[in-house]
């Protein structure tokens, strides 16, 4: 085992990597972060996911169903470097969880198995971290198992996510036979002895003389890629005809930090087999705090950046909060300056309010190490913060500044909850309170029409982990509903020229506004999955008032008041999506004009115009990916046929074939029973979003 440094005394910021770990369900995410602490010296013993024994999975639904549901930070030291590690969610339902890390991370560790590739949610984490811009590297994971396949793993990544996969390893053995690779950079070999049961650090040596040749070939493919794509390894290249080891590496640094390039690793994370070069690519490759860009924030609606400097005003976001427990906890990245237990912050989303940071803590998934600080860079959790949410911006009193919370998805599933004993109400609604309160994904609201209170989330599973935890946290004993999905009302044929007049005398000043609007469906953007003949799912907003007939400031009234009417369409009172509103006319008085009187007569013109328009019901959709065995297709196909389901793709897989369709996710309620009776259990499937599409006309409104 590498001697490990421990840094945190200097805490110098270049020697910080601030990474998450992403995948698709049992790729081997959790695995791989076990054996990176093991291999850290952080830990002593392996912890082992059919065990029980993860550190990261330690909430007890995780331990008994075998998946990470909540994102847990640990923090370890390999060569020097402090590696603060978050370890996401691989199941569709809990995406909130990886969206809200990926916003405060510097790099990511994509994981991929060696036998399926690149996998629905895989994608679905890829995309989301290329909408932060998060460097990553790829480790492709299980190289032991029958199947495994590099080149294939490395041709889905190629083909499925577009980036420039740049590949440093050659596998030495195949499936049960792999024990090591080939350093393609520094024309080394690692051989792992040791078994699963008996870890051991590789053994560096010359390349074995059977692989040299195609090392070599992988080599000149290897220097042909990155001089393509860097100008100054491009530049050695065409002098030398190759590229010496550190311009190579220092271009594979550069090409992972800018996102033009993914280095790709391979290894056994079971077998304990290329953690080690993992870790070093980790350290040489992703960015610390030093290389990302400064962050941007508003402040009094300018924009202002603060860079990783202890020196600068604090600036702080919150991406996770723990009510449960002892104490609530607020997980923070530190942006800029440093904190100091019993500091006072300032959470500029909630007006300026400011709390007193009673501790500071270093997290070990569920254990903490208390710091008298925490710098630019870091990543914490505060005690003492009673009202900091998800997203919040904590702040210098003194240097005010927002930053961009992370994007909370809307739900897609509801279930009626209500207490047991009608005694129990109250201590339900604390409990719901707190559920949402420490994931923002999760909403609860009373339907006007039942009075009943709804909890909605991301799936099914999302909310049966919900109403568990309930019970678990010592919460009142819960009857839950049938579950349904949310649906939302888009427009199908609009109208031009709707005139509202908005006019109230009713003594005092009074209120006028006039306005005239189109409405029309909104255009579907390449890509988006909405169904045949439906437009896509958004809402734009236009002004094309000219002689200033309707000033600036009513034309952004009015706006606000198109949104107001968004959230109940006409057909059922779902939201409304799907569509562009164009102000084109509309007068003012002298007197009675006002930005309310405009926002009101935005919201009920825009309400009387979809009364007008044709409308469309729309339905959430899910793309579904099921493998069975070759025996169960026919079966498998007609459920999913009677499922309205439509499908889209099939192939061959390790003697199993893998169907995907695009099912409406209200046909998928009780799949996952359907589909094990039908495949004497051993069919499986994963599902993604994939958009809204038109719900017969038989679905219920509400």
């Amino acid at each position: 085992m590498r001697t490990n440094i421990n840094p945190l005394s200097a805490n110098p910021l270049s020697v910080i990597r601030n990474l998450g770990i992403l995948a698709h369900v049992d790729a081997g995410k959790s695995t791989v972060t076990e054996r990176i602490l093991y291999a850290t010296g952080t830990t002593h013993k392996r912890g082992e996911v059919h065990d029980g024994t993860t550190v990261t999975d330690f909430d007890p639904q995780e331990r008994d169903r075998g998946i990470t549901i909540f994102a847990a930070a640990v923090s370890c030291a390999w060569d020097g470097h402090r590696i603060n590690l978050i370890d996401t969610p691989g199941h569709v339902d809990f995406a909130d969880e990886v969206e809200r890390s990926l916003r405060v991370l510097d790099g990511a560790v994509a994981v991929f198995d060696a036998v399926a590739g690149v996998e629905p949610q895989s994608e679905s984490v890829w995309r989301q971290a290329d909408r932060h811009e998060v460097p990553r590297i790829a480790f492709v994971n299980k190289m032991d198992r029958a199947g495994a396949d590099l080149d294939a793993a490395v041709a889905s990544i190629r083909e499925r996510l577009h980036p420039a996969p740049l590949v440093v390893q050659l596998p030495i053995g195949a499936e049960e036979r792999f024990t090591g690779v080939v350093d393609l950079v520094r024309m080394r070999a690692l051989v792992w002895g040791g078994g699963a049961d008996v870890p051991e650090a590789p053994e560096e040596g010359p390349v074995p003389e059977g692989l040299r040749e195609e090392a070599l070939r992988r080599r000149r493919v290897l220097e042909e890629a990155v001089a393509e794509l860097h100008p100054a390894a491009l530049e050695e290249f065409c002098d030398r005809e190759t590229l010496s080891a550190a311009t190579l590496a220092d271009a594979l640094r550069d090409l992972t930090r800018t996102g033009a390039g993914v280095v790709v690793l391979c290894g056994s994370a079971y077998r304990n087999r290329g953690i080690e070069p993992l870790l070093d690519a980790v350290v040489a490759y992703l960015p610390s705090p030093l290389d990302v860009p400064a962050v941007r924030g508003v402040h009094e609606g300018a924009e202002q950046r603060r860079s990783a400097d202890p020196e600068a005003p604090f600036a702080a976001l919150a991406f996770k909060v723990n009510a449960s427990g002892t104490g609530r906890l607020t997980y923070v990245r530190v942006y800029s300056g440093t904190i100091e237990k019993g500091d006072t912050v300032a959470d500029t989303g909630a007006g300026g309010r400011t709390e007193r940071v009673a501790r500071i803590l270093r997290v070990m998934a569920d254990r903490h190490a208390q710091l008298d600080r925490a710098v630019a860079g870091d990543i914490v959790a505060l005690v003492g913060l009673k009202s900091a949410r998800a997203g919040s911006t904590l702040c210098d009193p003194g240097a005010p500044l927002l930053l961009e919370p992370p994007v909370v998805a809307e739900p897609v599933v509801s279930v009626a909850v209500e207490a047991r004993r009608s005694t129990d109400t109250g201590k339900l609604a604390i409990a719901l309170a707190r559920l949402a309160e420490e994931d923002p994904s999760l909403v609860v609201r009373t339907d006007p029409e039942t009075g009943q209170t709804v909890l909605s989330g991301m799936g099914e599973l999302h909310l049966e982990v919900a109403v568990e935890k309930i019970r678990r946290d010592g919460g009142p004993e819960v009857t839950v509903g049938r579950p349904r999905v949310a649906h939302r009302e888009t427009v199908l044929r609009g109208v031009s020229g709707l005139t509202y007049r908005h006019v109230k005398q009713d003594g005092g000043a009074g209120q006028f506004a006039h306005v005239v609007l189109d409405v029309e469906p909104l255009a579907a953007e390449a890509g988006t999955e909405v169904g045949a003949g439906v437009g896509a799912v958004g809402f734009e907003f236009r002004s094309t008032v000219v002689g200033g007939r309707v000033p600036q400031e009513y034309v952004r009234a009015v706006e606000a008041g198109c949104r107001d009417a968004l959230t109940e369409g006409p057909l059922g009172g779902h939201p409304v999506t799907g569509l562009r509103v164009t102000l084109t006319d509309g007068s003012t008085h002298v007197k009675d004009s006002s930005d309310t009187a405009f926002r009101t007569a935005g919201r009920l013109g825009l309400r009387e115009a979809l009364r007008a328009s044709v409308m469309a019901l729309l339905e959430p959709v899910a793309e579904v990916t099921v493998t069975v065995p070759e025996a169960a297709v026919g079966g498998v196909l007609g459920d999913l046929a009677a499922r309205r389901g439509r499908v889209t793709g099939s192939e061959s897989r390790g003697g199993a074939a893998v169907l995907t369709a695009t099912v409406p996710l209200a046909e998928l309620f009780g799949y996952a029973t359907r589909l094990r009776s039908r495949t004497q259990g051993r069919g499986t499937f994963t599902t993604r979003p994939a958009g809204y599409a038109p719900a017969p006309v038989t679905a219920p409104a509400r």
